[in-house]
């Protein structure tokens, strides 16, 4: 099923790597080369290393909105592109009762995006020619939703059941928060994907709700 020469791509990204980054960016960020996979785990890693980035005083407190705005949707952009041309595998994916195959953290930046917002409301998914058309480019929930629907066929509640009831909640606010508490339970609190996780003095092992502080600032 998977394509074996994301073998020889992930080959070449490492070695290609730019120094300073090439040392402290996780390799595991990119999927698994031998398995030829990709999932939250590997997300997790990527948001790792910028709360590393942050806590060294690399990234400043006035970059953050950049930093998921620019850099976190140019990885998510780079990481579905990889997943559709090398084919790799779902890690740890929940199938339908899943958000998404590969990816979870963009639906909690995405949907913490759009609190408050006047017009787009949770149901406001459904509208494919009004919303996802025009607006997934300026939202990353409605991007995650809109891709969603690219890459499953069938009706929307059979294929994402878990995403077409969350657009029945009433307000962003709950929705965001939900997610949260969900990417707790599910990512980092899930002993086969954390039992890869490097800890150190920047991350504590016993500290494993650093991504999730960080997600509510």
């Amino acid at each position: 099923y998977s394509n074996i020469s994301f073998r020889s791509w992930h080959a070449n990204h490492l070695s290609m790597s730019f120094s300073p980054m090439s040392s402290k960016n996780p390799r595991s960020s990119f999927g698994n080369a031998s398995r030829i996979d990709y999932g939250t785990g590997h997300e997790t890693n990527f948001a790792a290393w910028l709360y590393c980035l942050a806590e060294m005083g690399i990234i400043k407190e006035e970059d953050y909105h950049a930093v998921v705005a620019r850099v976190f949707v140019k990885y998510l952009e780079w990481m579905r592109n990889l997943q559709m041309v090398y084919c790799s595998e779902p890690a740890g994916s929940l199938g339908v009762w899943g958000l998404d195959d590969y990816h979870f953290l963009p639906f909690i930046f995405g949907s913490s995006q759009l609190i408050d917002h006047k017009y787009m409301k949770p149901k406001s998914i459904h509208n494919d020619d009004d919303i996802l058309d025009n607006f997934s480019s300026e939202y990353m929930y409605l991007s995650c939703i809109g891709f969603v629907k690219t890459v499953k066929k069938g009706l929307f509640p059979e294929h994402s059941p878990l995403l077409d009831d969350l657009s029945g909640v009433p307000n962003w606010k709950k929705v965001n928060s939900g997610l949260l508490k969900m990417y707790k339970v599910d990512v980092l609190e899930k002993v086969p994907i954390m039992h890869h996780f490097l800890f150190g003095w920047l991350i504590k092992w016993y500290d494993s709700s650093f991504v999730l502080s960080r997600l509510k600032a």
